[in-house]
């Protein structure tokens, strides 16, 4: 069996992170922006977080179809029980997030434009169920950068500390 993860896999994750640091990034320097350009870094977080959202169904049916190849030396039960857990926790994290958001500009009134394309309103505009929404986005977007350090500590911990291949099998190139 292969010690590495396919290239599309390993692809995916490096463009998931990239597309989440976008996401991050957009909302976090909005307000260093001119007001009139504020309209368009809100669109790129709201383009880059769907493509996180579609990008996450991708891996998860990736994960499904793709054996995790194993890690040398093998790590014990609970930490493998304990990776999988936190793998699941990025994904319904990632999964979660975009459909909030997309829920709060419904809830709230305001059209998105997804590539081009405009999403129809299909809810009826509520600022309370709105506020609500809004806070819940907001609350596991921070919960996010939490869920990335651990889980980015734990590949350098791995690599670092035990010595095993946890990080290079997530690693591009040979």
């Amino acid at each position: 069996m292969k010690n590495r993860y396919s290239l599309l896999q390993i692809s995916l994750h490096w463009l998931t992170l990239l597309l989440i640091v976008l996401t991050y990034a957009a909302m976090l320097t909005r307000g260093y922006f001119p007001e009139d350009q504020r309209p368009w870094v809100r669109l790129l977080h709201y383009n880059f977080g769907i493509a996180v959202w579609v990008l996450v169904f991708i891996r998860i049916g990736l994960r499904h179809r793709y054996l995790s190849p194993p890690i040398t030396p093998a790590i014990p039960q609970w930490q493998a029980l304990l990776a999988t857990l936190m793998h699941w926790c990025l994904y319904l994290l990632f999964l979660a997030l975009p459909i909030l958001g997309v829920l709060a500009l419904e809830y709230g009134g305001r059209s998105l434009v997804f590539l081009g394309w405009q999403v129809p309103q299909f809810v009826t505009p509520d600022p309370a169920t709105r506020s609500w929404i809004k806070n819940t986005h907001e609350l596991l977007a921070s919960v996010g950068y939490y869920v990335i350090a651990l889980h980015a500590l734990a590949a350098l911990f791995h690599h670092y500390i035990v010595k095993d291949d946890t990080l290079k099998r997530m690693m591009p190139g040979k």
